[in-house]
């Protein structure tokens, strides 16, 4: 038995020892096989495996991939360097150029096992003229640089490079959905121990939309970029009269989605700013305004908003939808608003407002001379083209005259409709609501004024006008509503029907307010020897209205009625004109000395209204009492001044109703025949012409 154990265990030491032998005869093989591999590569460089690295590489990255020059790739000793001239690896066939990457030059030493574990590592490289191409595809699911079929596409990743040196680097960027394009020249680039030290700099220029734009930026983190960490990044875009700061911390290069950027605008005209993304607003003065953006998708968020346009500042949010259609939300808050800057909002320059006046703005939008409706249109292609929803909060307006306050305004535009519905604001102590639509769907637009005016004390929005305030107790409402056609203010307005009406009901004016319309220089005279010029005039009530065709309001009617007096107006006024045809008269309810009982006259334009106070009446008056003095004694002149006070009181129902001059009765229930019917002798042709302006002062305006 021993004997056989013997000559077993011999057996299993023969056999162990030949797989040793094996063993070791493969791993000498191998390293003989190795040897000469690493031998003949190195006397060869590996030329010969060109096409093998072509066929190899475009199989795993899908892209075809051509070397056009020298080729190497072999081990030196222990790393693999790889020499490629004139290298080009292909976009998709979808892309807009032929290469993703193409470079004159590139040498580089590899770390082998990176290859295969980890995160890739050059331990150096030098790259001559690169190119790089970097794009997404239309429907932004895929981009040029991830290989494969990932949806979506991958951020964008370079290797760990312990040294590089990389000159004449050029990137192009194109994104069609944000319509987007950018050819950019990176600075030379070296890199020591894996990191390039100072920020590397960026300079460029390219187009968002039709508008041209250069760039400069700087890589602030190049180091950790080199080795895939974060990506501190600033630029600067200047882009239509407008400069744009970004600032932020990228997880990617070329990977903006969901970070948070520092971002900060300022120029001359917002307007023109929002115009690259085909985005009308009012035009505005120069402007400065900083915030947050993140990205999401078609979503860019802009929040922290803080700035000034002119001498108004500016906070909120806005949202920026970039699908099939732009859309617009924002929220927006000012304390301050200044009057000049809300010129853009009916269609004038702020700039010419300011240095010029509103007569030079209104010109420099086509109206005719003197004239203060503006004849700029409505951008209407580019109001189809996005959808906007705005609400926006006014602490104060900054205005000599206007004591206007606290505006709501909520704005809704789509598809081409424009409502500002609604938008309110205080008015010396009353409130103004109004509902206003440009209905550019309609050609020409079609546009509609509500606006609607809340009992508003008098005294103080006399006062903003210069006017004396002291005992004025009376109140003003009223309401205007008009629809006409056009695509601008003037147009729209010079087309217009409808109804304007401001109801004064029972309230006390000051005497200084009312001397010019009621004409009673007796009572003027006696209670300025008296020193009672501020005692108040009782008003019963009180209506103003017009009743508008075809852009022509006619007085329909005017009408007041004071403790003494009875006060008409006839006459009108043209939206397309502007020119100003009204007469005032005012009657006394007892007899009166010293009486200038004869019309005044308001003429001229919106822009240049003239008062006209001696009138031909007066004149008249003036001549009787001269005559009177000749052939009698001077206190008979006196009686040519004298009012027999037969004017018949007011019934204040039909007044405070609004009524148009065919429903005015007296206190005594009469039809009233000295307040017209709401037409002028002029308002079929749209026109107020002097010639009929003489026919018309002859036909209602006379008092004898």
């Amino acid at each position: 038995m021993n004997t056989v154990t013997g000559r077993n265990n011999a057996v299993d030491t023969d056999r162990t020892g030949r797989r040793r032998r094996i063993a070791r005869n493969v791993a000498l093989g191998l390293l003989g096989l190795i040897a000469a591999t690493w031998l003949v590569l190195f006397v060869t460089k590996g030329r010969f495996l060109k096409g093998s690295f072509e066929r190899i590489v475009g199989s795993l990255t899908h892209r075809t991939v051509a070397v056009g020059g020298d080729f190497q790739l072999y081990f030196a000793p222990f790393r693999i360097k790889f020499v490629a001239e004139k290298l080009t690896i292909a976009n998709p066939g979808w892309t807009t150029r032929p290469h993703l990457f193409s470079a004159e030059r590139i040498d580089t030493r590899i770390a082998p096992l990176s290859l295969l574990f980890g995160k890739r590592r050059l331990y150096t490289l030098d790259l001559t003229d690169g190119a790089v191409d970097l794009e997404w595809n239309a429907a932004h699911t895929a981009n040029s640089w991830t290989f494969g079929d990932k949806k979506g596409g991958e951020p964008l990743a370079f290797p760990r490079i312990d040294v590089a040196t990389v000159r004449g680097t050029t990137v192009r960027y194109l994104d069609p959905r944000m319509q987007l394009l950018a050819d950019l020249t990176l600075d030379d680039i070296v890199s020591n121990d894996a990191r390039i030290g100072k920020a590397v700099g960026v300079k460029g220029s390219g187009r968002i939309r039709s508008a041209p734009f250069t760039l400069t930026a700087r890589l602030l983190s190049p180091d950790a970029t080199a080795n895939r960490g974060r990506n501190e990044l600033v630029a600067r875009i200047r882009a239509v009269g407008n400069t744009i700061d970004v600032a932020g911390t990228l997880p990617s290069i070329a990977d903006i989605e969901n970070v948070p950027l520092s971002v900060a605008a300022r120029g001359r005209n917002l307007a023109s700013l929002l115009g690259i993304i085909d985005v009308a607003i009012p035009n505005t003065r120069t402007y400065r305004l900083r915030g947050r953006m993140v990205k999401n998708g078609d979503e860019y968020r802009f929040t922290n908003l803080t700035g000034i346009a002119g001498k108004t500042d500016l906070a909120g949010r806005l949202t920026v939808l970039n699908g099939d259609r732009i859309h617009l939300d924002s929220v927006l808050a000012t304390k301050s608003l200044d009057i000049i800057d809300a010129a853009p909002f009916i269609g004038y320059n702020p700039d010419i407002v300011e240095t010029r006046g509103a007569v030079a703005a209104a010109a420099a939008t086509g109206a005719a001379p003197q004239r203060l409706l503006p004849e700029a249109a409505l951008p209407i292609e580019t109001m189809q083209r996005f959808d906007a929803d705005l609400k926006w909060t006014i602490g104060v307006v900054r205005s000599r005259n206007i004591p206007i306050a606290d505006i709501d305004l909520t704005l809704a535009l789509k598809n081409g409709r424009l409502a500002l519905s609604p938008l309110s604001f205080a008015m010396a102590r009353g409130n103004v609501a109004s509902d206003v639509v440009f209905d550019t769907r309609q050609r020409p637009s079609a546009v509609s004024y509500d606006i609607r005016l809340a009992p508003t004390p008098m005294g103080r929005l006399l006062a903003g006008y210069g006017l004396v305030e002291s005992g004025t107790t009376g109140t003003i409402k009223g309401r205007i509503q008009l629809a006409g056609r056009g695509d601008s203010i003037h147009d729209s307005l010079s087309t217009s029907r409808g109804r304007i009406a401001f109801v004064m009901p029972a309230g006390a004016l000051s005497v200084r307010n009312v001397q010019l319309a009621e004409l009673d220089i007796g009572t003027f005279a006696q209670r300025m020897f008296q020193g009672k010029l501020d005692e108040p005039v009782r008003v019963n009530c009180g209506l103003i209205a017009f009743s508008v065709r075809r852009g022509v309001a006619a007085a329909d009617p005017i009408l007041f009625d004071t403790r003494k007096n009875v006060i008409v107006g006839r006459g009108g006024f043209s939206f397309g004109t502007e020119a100003v045809d009204l007469a005032f008269r005012a009657d006394s309810k007892k007899i009166s000395l010293f009486s200038g009982q004869s019309p005044v006259g308001v003429g001229g334009y919106f822009a240049a209204p003239a008062l006209k106070v001696i009138s031909p009446e007066l004149v008249s008056r003036a001549g009787a009492a001269l005559g009177l003095a000749l052939v009698a004694t001077p206190p008979a002149a006196l009686l040519a001044f004298v009012d027999v006070g037969d004017a018949k009181a007011a019934a204040c129902g039909p007044v405070l109703a609004g009524a148009t001059a065919a429903a005015q009765k007296t206190t005594k229930g009469e039809k009233r025949d000295d307040v017209g019917n709401g037409t002028t002798a002029t308002a079929e042709d749209g026109k107020l012409g002097s010639g009929q302006r003489k026919q018309q002062r002859k036909k209602f305006l006379g008092i004898f």
